[in-house]
């Protein structure tokens, strides 16, 4: 198979695009909005995208309410989403209104965060506390959706002790969940991880 991109002439049931980019990590993004109030939802166009300074990004298809409360407030959070939240992550994705707090509404305890105001996962082995850098707004077709990246500079990181071992934090351990297309998800443990050295 081979197809236009743009007219998505593939003749199958569902776009595969998405089955190809994974997986994907998934930006588990709290924020609060201008009135304080806390939101927690899944984004799987997510990724770090520098080191110094450390950057993120997450992209929102349409303006929902991450989006709003990060341009209200320039701060967010983004806590691990690992197998055992799986079921509590998926049940943040919901499209609830702004006064329904998803952290309650998943059953998750709120950790504060120490250097942005919008809480964390308290389960999640691991956070990212991050400052609005900047929104960019993406092209879109006639008709679709509009994304906006948002990118953030991490100013704050939270790993748990338990996962640092010999000097380094032990990923697999953590058993991060990834999104595929579809459906589809998948998982890291240490039995799916390798290393290689780079050649010099």
């Amino acid at each position: 198979m081979h197809y236009d991109a743009t007219l998505r002439d593939h003749g199958l049931p569902h776009d595969p695009f998405k089955a190809l980019v994974a997986p994907r990590p998934i930006g588990w993004i709290g924020t609060l909005d201008a009135e304080g109030r806390a939101n927690l939802a899944p984004y799987s166009f997510f990724n770090a995208v520098g080191d110094r300074p450390p950057l993120v990004m997450f992209s929102s298809a349409g303006f929902k309410h991450s989006q709003a409360n990060v341009e209200a407030t320039g701060e967010f959070t983004c806590s691990l989403a690992t197998w055992d939240l799986r079921e509590a992550m998926n049940q943040t994705s919901a499209p609830l209104p702004p006064d329904i707090d998803e952290f309650e509404y998943a059953g998750l305890e709120k950790a504060a965060s120490r250097f942005v105001k919008p809480p964390r996962v308290a389960a999640a082995p691991a956070a990212l506390e991050c400052r609005l850098w900047k929104t960019v707004t993406l092209p879109a077709e006639p008709g679709a959706v509009t994304h906006t990246l948002i990118i953030g500079q991490v100013v704050g990181i939270y790993i748990a002790d338990a996962f640092i071992a010999n000097g380094q934090v032990d990923t697999g351990a953590m058993r991060p969940i990834a999104r595929m297309g579809y459906r589809d998800y998948a998982v890291v443990t240490p039995e799916t991880t390798f290393a290689m050295t780079r050649p010099r």
